[in-house]
């Protein structure tokens, strides 16, 4: 399987790029290519201007020569994988203004339109506890979000979210035990998912 692995962090000396590594790792043990797309170092810009707005009157709408490049590159994987560091309970805006311009209207959705990948990991680092996001239900609002309100809806049934918790804890041997969780979702990538509900 070809896996489009997208990163996002500030720093490449990032706890967020040790899992990248951990995980592309995984892949490649079981077999599947993969491409590291990494936001920050190809100075994607988040920002969606109007080359890039949706024209709901025409899904053929050409985009920028940045966005066209992207879903050219997507349209080459058969799976997607997204590591970044969850802030204010959500996705960083790197991440949200990638899928908001690359994702679009005529290529994702509308028009007919619908992803082609079989599958999508979202892999999330929380600074905080397992406990902390469950008590105000911000575990099931990313994953919601994420599986159902933008997988789901352009055509990727298997998808699911990975949280990794307490990624500022800094004890080794937790760090160790999420760096080994990477290396065992990427070996086992194509093993059967948990299906967006």
């Amino acid at each position: 399987m070809k896996v489009l692995t997208v990163v996002t962090h500030p720093r490449v000396n990032s706890f967020t790029f040790a899992v990248t590594e951990r995980f592309v790792q995984g892949l490649q043990d079981a077999g599947h290519e993969t491409e590291v797309l990494d936001l920050h170092r190809i100075g994607f810009d988040p920002v969606l201007w109007e080359a890039d707005e949706p024209d709901w009157s025409d899904p053929g709408k050409v985009f920028s020569a940045e966005v066209e490049n992207e879903i050219a590159r997507m349209k080459q994987h058969d799976a997607l994988a997204y590591i970044f560091p969850v802030w204010w309970y959500g996705v960083p805006a790197m991440l949200k203004g990638y899928i908001d311009r690359v994702w679009n209207h005529g290529f994702a959705y509308g028009g007919g339109s619908k992803l082609h990948h079989k599958k999508a990991l979202w892999i999330a680092l929380a600074g905080a506890s397992e406990d902390h996001f469950a008590k105000r239900s911000y575990d099931t609002m990313l994953s919601h979000s994420l599986n159902v309100g933008m997988a789901n809806y352009s055509g990727i049934e298997d998808s699911r979210v990975e949280f990794f918790y307490d990624t500022l804890e800094g004890r080794p041997e937790h760090m160790e035990s999420l760096l080994e969780r990477a290396y065992q979702l990427g070996l086992h990538y194509a093993g059967s998912g948990v299906h967006a509900k």
